[in-house]
């Protein structure tokens, strides 16, 4: 059995064949031309591990090279030495720059520069990373088309440098004693992406729950500032600062199209409302768990390394569960589920929350809501996707307010038209898998958070074989079904079959029941004071999977929304 490669670093080249994760740091290395990128240490690094997992599949000549001299042979080409096919056969010295082109491809490729407070980098940056992008390219081409001795007929421009660019910078904040590791760690400042980007992870799927601990895991933090990045993200009106290993930059990049990026000004000098770990060496019982560190008020979660962890899921809900944890500590209610704003040909428009665990139904049936109204939506604003709270203001009127900027979805619970239509600004994880997901922009961080009313709240029953919509008749009903939190499992976590969850919600009300269970009752209280619609919407997905059913509940939600 071979034994697996092992990460190279150096101080502007990092690439791990086991996360499939490569940064490039441009603030320690730039490569300006074809010439220094052929004779560099990163280009040399990269041949290594190509070659070390090449030589046991292959035995032509040019594969069983060393690597000096494979990068040899592609300086000898690029100068024109002919006497380089005399000792390697044409067409195999092109199949193995395929070969080396597609392996650098596969990871998931990333490059960071140092702000250092520098304007011109700040205006510049993508600049930068489209001519090392071209540098690549053209080196690829270069050989190519000396080896095949006449020019290609057809280019095509992808992403053959980088996935993604970010600009890092640090950031003064004020650091309790105990938390004096994180200081060095660079924040992320400005994102650049490549979409559609398709991701792929080792696992596709979260399991379990995530659990308090006793002490608080900064203490096992002791990260190195070439090793660990952090993203300082705006969830709802939370500040959180998403500390993550660079082996998870697939995970830490894809957060740019689910949370707003905070600001330097929003952080500099600013305590967090929870802090993130994500891939530290251990953590009890190998599994993710929180800690609320009362002293200073912030809730700090952490993340195995470990495959497992290596699905987006675990970084999304981790970082949900900590805000939903905030969120009951200041007497709100988390809500798992999607609120939208929809606006009728008839001139009404109305908010509805769609409220159930995961695979229950909630985007499904906003979508079967647009297949069937034809010309009578004229528009369907997404306020949340996932996660958002419900809260009281100060006359003690009940609002809605969301948490994410973006949605995590399934692809499967996409028509082909939204898929399609959204590939260019996508981030896709595992396209290929059972669970398959997309990550897109669903709208602004100033819209999300704002204070919207509730026209209707409605619970997506997935287990009954009822079609149609049903009005619960009074609170004590209506409390009864939306804390059971029943649903069938569809396979987007590790349970099967039937399932119940306290109010539907394993990330946060779930670890704080009876914190919950007050606001609960003042949430109900205030909706049956003031006549808002209350009820159940049934999906059918876990008997009927051609959506039929699902469409003619569409139906009578469509008419209710309408007509009343």
């Amino acid at each position: 059995m071979l034994k697996p490669l092992k990460a190279i670093d150096s101080d502007s080249f990092y690439i791990n064949p086991d996360s499939r994760v490569s940064v490039l740091n441009y603030s320690e290395g730039y490569i300006q031309n074809i010439f220094q990128l052929v004779n560099s240490k990163g280009l040399l690094n990269l041949v290594k591990l190509y070659l070390a997992e090449q030589q046991s599949n292959s035995k032509d000549d040019i594969v069983q090279e060393d690597p000096e001299q494979y990068v040899n042979v592609l300086k000898a080409i690029l100068t024109d030495n002919t006497a380089v096919y005399e000792k390697y056969d044409k067409d195999l010295i092109l199949q193995s720059i395929e070969d080396l082109y597609s392996y650098y491809r596969q990871y998931f490729r990333v490059s960071v520069i140092n702000k250092h407070n520098n304007a011109v980098i700040k205006g510049g940056f993508m600049d930068i990373d489209n001519n090392f992008n071209e540098l690549v390219i053209d080196l690829y081409r270069a050989v190519e088309e000396k080896v095949q001795g006449f020019s290609n007929h057809t280019y095509r421009q992808i992403n053959a440098g980088t996935n993604a660019c970010a600009i890092t910078q640090s950031i003064d904040w004020p650091t309790p004693a105990g938390y004096e590791n994180l200081k060095s760690i660079r924040f992320l400042d400005t994102l650049m992406l490549r979409p559609p980007m398709m991701m792929h992870t080792k696992s596709n799927k979260r399991e379990g729950l995530f659990d308090a601990v006793p002490d608080n895991p900064i203490k096992k933090f002791n990260g190195k500032s070439n090793e660990w990045y952090c993203f300082p993200a705006k969830i709802g009106e939370s500040l959180s600062y998403i500390y993550f290993h660079r082996d998870y930059f697939v995970s830490g990049i894809a957060l740019g199209n689910l949370f707003e990026v905070a600001s330097e000004e929003e952080v500099r000098g600013k305590k967090p409302d929870e802090i993130l770990l994500f891939g530290l060496p251990e953590t009890e019982g190998d599994v993710c768990h929180y800690y609320h560190d009362e002293a200073n008020d912030i809730w700090v979660g952490e993340v195995p390394y470990n495959d497992k962890t290596t699905y987006f899921g675990y970084m999304k809900k981790m970082c949900l569960t900590l805000h939903n944890l905030h969120m009951i500590y200041e007497n709100r209610l988390p809500i798992h589920g999607s609120m939208v704003k929809i606006s009728f040909s008839n001139g009404k428009t109305k908010t509805v929350v769609f409220f159930g665990d995961s695979g229950a139904g909630k985007s499904e049936s906003i979508e079967a809501l647009q297949e069937i109204a034809d010309d009578k939506i004229i528009n369907i604003e997404t306020i949340f996707d996932d996660m958002g709270s419900f809260a009281f203001d100060k006359d003690g009127n009940l609002y809605a307010q969301g948490t994410e900027t973006g949605a995590f979805v399934r692809l499967d619970d996409l028509s082909s038209s939204v898929a399609f239509n959204n590939m260019d600004r996508g981030i896709y994880l595992n396209p290929e898998l059972k669970n398959a997901r997309v990550i897109l922009p669903a709208n602004t961080y100033k819209r999300v958070v704002q204070h919207h009313t509730i026209d209707m709240w409605v619970y997506a029953n997935n287990y009954d074989s009822e079609i149609g919509l049903h009005q619960f008749p009074d609170e004590d009903a209506a409390k009864a079904t939306f804390i059971a939190g029943k649903r069938k499992a569809l396979g987007t976590t590790d349970e099967v079959g039937m399932s119940t969850t306290f109010f539907a919600n394993p990330f946060g009300p779930v670890q704080e029941e009876e914190r919950t269970r007050p606001i609960i009752d003042k949430v109900f209280n205030k909706l049956y004071q003031d006549n808002i619609y209350v009820g159940e919407i049934y999906t059918h997905l876990g008997y009927d999977k051609s959506k039929d059913s699902l469409q003619e509940s569409a139906k009578e939600l469509l008419d209710q929304l309408m007509n009343n």
